[in-house]
């Protein structure tokens, strides 16, 4: 039985994070460990709903009220059974995951809601300090196998859980080490890179093969990979940056997609790269166009960088600082001002401004971005971006970085020769068993474009679902969702 009064004695609380001067000097995470004092008291907020809606909000279908109530009792071992029993890899989701399921928690309705996600990762933390986490290899091998093209958490959750289901498993992937975005797109302040590498030393020891540095389409072609697996998985992630053409100046030197700059860093901090990062945001002005996670990031990379200065600028308005019942009722994703660690490290946040030039310093590189104040409204389905006259002026800008999302997976020769076309929104389709073509399955981001961590995770289960299905395999694997699944959170 849960505590039936534990959000009356419990406030919501967080660890505190470490101090941004210390912070801003490293690239380790920001929050320190919870003791287990603090997340058994938020774990014993939990109500229990009758109706859990935090199952809802959670693509995985995570058991959010079981593995808090063990949690309270400190019975944490089967808490970390509990939390892996729907998610592969919970250190990855209790780090970088924005949390749906917290916003449809019951208690949010008219008070704070359980701190699910800092429950989660502690229990992940707890699960390997005190050597929960063991290899699971398949008793039985099936004698097929499958290649899986690219390692960000769609791949890897389907590899392991083909792995353990008896089948041969390579995962291909074309930079040189394992974990797509959250090995170079991601820092180190949110997730150290550790917290991969020990995962990836249980999926090897559950029989999956690695190969880096392996360029799919290219170095490999999709014939070859027809011929030498039974079946194919793509999971290469939604890449390809939405970039700014049409804007004055874009092609000067200084302007950047955003990924180009995080991953150019990241290759810094891991010792890959020779010498500094290739764009750095030391001594300059820098300008981020985003308003996301990604935008965040790049904030948080450039405080640590040294810059001179920075504006990050929101095409939109400020949003609201809690949640507009009318507008985005519970238990819908709300739409209000979501501040990062990197916001309270320095920047400046500008909202309702866009970006009408990049200014030329006489010698083709970046020295000012021109703004506006804008005003935005939706006719007939399309966004329409309305200045404001007499608001114009000029930041100071020798680096700008472009972080205003995706375009979906980038167009690879991969896909030709695999038979699979890209849709309007540059993702590809699948069937209702997740197949792209014939022997051909697609998940993560892949499938849906740009999303959630939790989401790439839930795909690439179900996808593994129906690939053991499609190789004859003994019973049935675990699965979250259908290709056609679309989360209550509707906008994440």
């Amino acid at each position: 039985m849960p505590d039936p009064n534990g959000f009356l004695r419990y406030p919501r609380r967080l660890p505190a994070r470490r101090p941004v001067p210390v912070r801003i000097r490293d690239w380790k995470e920001v929050y320190p460990a919870a003791t287990d004092e603090l997340i058994r008291e938020q774990a014993t907020r939990c109500m229990d709903c009758g109706i859990p809606f935090c199952h809802e909000g959670c693509p995985l279908g995570n058991r959010i009220p079981d593995w808090n109530d063990l949690v309270r009792t400190d019975a944490w071992a089967f808490a970390s059974e509990a939390l892996h029993a729907t998610n592969n890899f919970p250190e990855f989701t209790g780090r970088l995951c924005p949390a749906p399921c917290e916003a449809a928690c019951v208690l949010g309705i008219g008070s704070d809601p359980v701190a699910i996600k800092q429950v989660e990762v502690e229990i992940s933390n707890r699960a390997f300090a005190r050597g929960y986490v063991r290899p699971r290899p398949a008793p039985e091998r099936s004698g097929r196998s499958v290649a899986v093209v690219g390692s960000g958490p769609a791949g890897l959750a389907a590899a392991q859980q083909l792995a353990r289901a008896g089948h041969a498993v390579t995962v291909y992937e074309r930079d040189d080490a394992i974990g797509g975005l959250m090995r170079y797109g991601i820092p180190d302040f949110k997730l150290e890179k550790q917290h991969i590498d020990r995962r990836l030393d249980q999926l090897a020891a559950e029989g999956v093969v690695f190969r880096t540095s392996v360029n799919v389409g290219v170095d490999v072609t999709g014939e070859q990979l027809r011929a030498d697996h039974d079946a194919v998985l793509l999971a290469c992630g939604a890449l390809a940056g939405r970039d700014a053409p049409e804007t004055p100046g874009r092609s000067l030197r200084g302007v950047h997609l955003a990924m180009a700059h995080l991953v150019a860093a990241n290759r810094a901090v891991s010792g890959r790269a020779a010498g500094p990062p290739a764009i750095d945001a030391a001594g300059r002005h820098v300008v981020i166009i985003g308003g996301g996670d990604t935008a965040a990031d790049c904030l948080g990379v450039a405080h640590r960088q040294g810059a001179a200065g920075i504006h990050q600028l929101d095409l939109y308005p400020e949003p609201p600082q809690a949640r507009d019942g009318a507008r985005d009722p519970w238990p819908t994703w709300p739409w209000v001002l979501r501040t990062y660690p990197a916001h309270e490290e320095g920047g400046d946040r500008l909202f309702a401004v866009a970006v009408r030039e990049f200014v030329d310093d006489g010698t083709g590189r970046v020295r000012a971005v021109r703004v506006a104040e804008v005003g935005v409204e939706k006719v007939a389905g399309r966004r329409v971006v309305t200045v404001a006259p007499g608001t114009e002026r000029e930041l100071p800008a020798d680096l700008v970085l472009l972080a205003i999302g995706f375009e979906g997976t980038e167009d690879q020769p991969l896909l030709a020769q695999l038979g699979v076309v890209r849709n309007r929104a540059g993702a590809v389709d699948a069937a209702p068993d997740w197949r792209a073509a014939d022997g051909v399955f697609v998940a993560g981001d892949m499938h849906r474009g740009a999303s959630l961590i939790v989401w790439a995770i839930a795909e690439g289960r179900a996808a593994a679902a129906a690939i053991h299905s499609y190789l004859g395999g003994v019973g049935s694997l675990p699965t979250p969702l259908d290709p056609s699944a679309r989360p209550l959170t509707a906008t994440c």
